[in-house]
């Protein structure tokens, strides 16, 4: 490829999320009054830091709504569209929700990347969100020095049959439905330009199976796992249900070449931010360096972490009472 568009961004992906302890201290206190006369009820909002905002419109029927977008995870333009628009889509699917409509997001550094790599991007976003079933209708562009991608997506959910990050109880098993490794092996694809298939094909894979098997299995509590990583966002599941996440490392996929990742030094600044956040939360047990960064690494489009069993979903842990710690691994 002619142009490495990983080079065109200090960061990569979901990895350059703001830090989440960072974020919370951004955003404490902003407290948002319930606007009058506002059309149905705020299910889900700011509180707990769930995947996507939830409003009840009627009995049976709840809108969810949600926005994400990054710069390139990967050099090819078709592959980030799809990666970006899988990553955007996955949030509905986390709340257990079918996406309906989105819109593009595109920011475009117009002096320095040609606009035919552009029109690549968004026509891996548009094949992503038809594999869906989802409207693309348009969107939002503006220059910008970096380039940026991703989506603002509807969708539609039954209020009765969410899945939330704050609805764990003990006694559930806790799965998920991605390997880890995205983030250290997307950081080994910039520095190096080694392409991995397996993390490619991964990233493009919708959640949409996965969070439709978890509503019909009646499942009640669920997450994506994305740029705070595994332990980042089952630390907010299990603060927000106020429950102990037990993680059996051993049980725990990973992609091909992802601990040699970490071994050959391929770690994001945000996976080791991410472990740094969760640290005084959680009981390390006699875990490595090398798994506590995997089990910390910033995903892009990652899978679903449920708070039960679905077909395909390895059981990685359980929810226990409330302990000494919030997180203990095993």
């Amino acid at each position: 490829m002619d142009r490495r568009l990983t080079q065109y961004a200090q960061g990569g992906g979901c990895a350059c999320k703001i830090p989440p302890g960072e974020l919370e201290q951004t955003l404490a206190g902003l407290g948002v009054a319930p606007p009058r006369d506002a059309p149905g009820e705020l299910l889900v909002g700011l509180e707990t830091g769930d995947d996507a905002a939830v409003v009840r419109l009627r009995d049976g029927v709840a809108i969810v709504s949600t926005v994400d977008f990054f710069t390139p995870v990967v050099d090819d333009p078709f592959d980030w569209g799809r990666i970006a628009a899988a990553n955007a889509l996955s949030d509905v699917y986390a709340m257990g929700g079918r996406p309906l409509v989105a819109l593009n997001l595109l920011c475009w550094p117009t002096g320095t990347l040609p606009y035919d790599l552009a029109r690549e991007v968004l026509r891996g976003g548009a094949a992503v969100a038809a594999e869906a079933g989802c409207h693309l209708a348009g969107g939002h562009s503006i220059t910008d020095p970096e380039p940026k991608y991703g989506m603002a997506v509807t969708g539609v959910a039954d209020p009765a049959r969410l899945l939330r990050n704050d609805a764990g109880r003990p006694g559930l098993p806790l799965s998920l439905s991605k390997p880890l490794g995205l983030g250290v092996l997307n950081n080994r694809h910039k520095a190096t330009g080694e392409v991995f298939p397996e993390a490619v094909e991964t990233m493009t894979r919708l959640n949409a199976a996965a969070g439709q098997a978890a509503v019909e299995a009646g499942i009640a509590c669920a997450t994506d796992v994305t740029g705070f990583g595994l332990l980042g966002h089952l630390y907010k599941l299990a603060r927000a249900s106020g429950v102990t996440a037990v993680v059996d490392a051993a049980a725990v996929p990973y992609l091909a070449g992802a601990r040699e990742a970490v071994r050959d030094g391929y770690v994001p600044g945000g996976s080791r931010r991410n472990l740094d956040w969760v640290a005084p939360h959680t009981d390390f047990g006699q875990s490595d360096e090398e798994t506590r960064l995997l089990l910390a690494d910033a995903q892009t489009s990652g899978g679903l972490l449920l708070a039960g069993e679905i077909p395909g979903a390895p059981v990685i842990g359980e929810l226990i009472p409330r302990a000494g710690s919030v997180l203990i691994l095993r």
